[in-house]
């Protein structure tokens, strides 16, 4: 009886693990197509170019995921999202990830069901106001009229520092960040708030942008990655480890210019392990030895995707502070490939 109850319990098992590595890997690889859900545009992270192809720092993420799985970066298709509709097309099945300036929260991750797989910027919310309406502190802001996306967490924590600041305001609500800078230009509100990464984003293409300052209050915090529908843990595994792969590449120094020298073997385990020429990392995710090759390849490691993107030398002008390697006195930091 006992050996009949083991041995159901072992089928059972097995039935749980091989349905686990069924779903979304399977669905991606039979359509030949990774849905990626991305912002509506915000130049540096998603924002379609002058010929339609999508480019940025999160969307280096999806192409990545999908070279890694389908070794094409470009088998991408970009599902642009608000605030409202991102969350609703993730839990539908519409995407099968969202790369998309998303803040990972408790109710989020516990409440709305999904997984994040990481964090690929660490974020905070802050304002930017015309230089002319002479407010140097986001304390000054009592009475001011302000453009805010729905459905988003900035809502929340607008409401919070205005409060706790013992100041009023008026939001003037909006679906997406175009709508917000037309809106914001136009003098429909006195200022914008998101994402810090979001406001230089956005200043960096006004004809002006010397002409709109960032107030110095930081109000929350807001780690932002990938995320993937619970239940699904062996997708979820694929999307966090390839984005720990960029992380880890760069840490190791494996870059775009030496990636096929590495690739033929180094003195360092972990290196090896990464790049498959040692281990089983990738039979382990159900894919070849070469995933984390791939993945290395569309756009180089973490660091030269943030440079090229949104880096110091770019329009976005981001300095590493927080996404730094641990390393450099940042935060990010991927756990071992081994």
């Amino acid at each position: 009886m006992k050996k009949s109850v083991i041995i159901s319990a072992l089928t059972i098992a097995g039935l749980s693990a091989g349905a686990a590595l069924a779903g979304t890997m399977d669905d991606v690889k039979a359509r030949g197509k990774l849905n990626c859900g991305v912002t509506t545009g915000l130049v540096g992270f998603a924002s379609p170019d002058a010929n339609g192809e999508w480019e940025g720092f999160d969307v280096g993420v999806c192409r990545a995921v999908a070279a890694a799985v389908l070794g094409d970066p470009s088998a991408v298709e970009f599902v642009p999202t608000t605030g409202k509709t991102r969350f609703t097309a993730l839990a539908s099945g519409e995407i099968d990830m969202l790369a998309r300036n998303t803040t990972w929260t408790f109710s989020r991750d516990v409440d709305l069901k999904f997984e994040f797989t990481g964090v690929n910027y660490y974020d905070g919310q802050g304002f930017m106001a015309p230089k002319d309406l002479g407010v140097s502190s986001a304390k000054d802001l009592d009475g001011a009229t302000v453009c805010i996306q729905t459905g988003t967490t900035t809502e929340l924590n607008l409401a919070d520092f205005f409060r706790s600041n013992n100041i009023s305001y008026e939001p003037v609500p909006i679906e997406t960040n175009s709508e917000a800078m037309q809106q914001y230009l136009a003098g429909a509100c006195d200022v914008y708030t998101t994402d810090a990464s979001g406001l230089a984003a956005s200043r960096a293409t006004f004809e002006d942008p010397s002409a709109h300052v960032v107030l110095p209050e930081i109000v929350s915090k807001e780690p932002l990655g990938p995320l993937v529908r619970h239940g699904d843990n062996n997708w979820g595994d694929v999307v966090r480890w390839t984005l720990n792969a960029l992380i880890t590449a760069e840490e190791l120094g494996v870059t775009s210019a030496n990636l096929d020298e590495m690739a033929k073997g180094t003195n360092n385990p972990e290196i090896n392990r990464l790049l498959g020429t040692e281990g089983t990392l990738g039979e382990m995710l159900g894919l070849d030895a070469e995933w984390a090759k791939r993945a290395i390849a569309v756009g180089g490691n973490y660091g030269e995707i943030f440079e090229a993107n949104i880096g110091v030398n770019t329009p976005i002008g981001l300095a590493r502070g927080l996404n730094a390697q641990w390393t450099d006195g940042g935060l990010i930091y991927s756990p071992p490939f081994r």
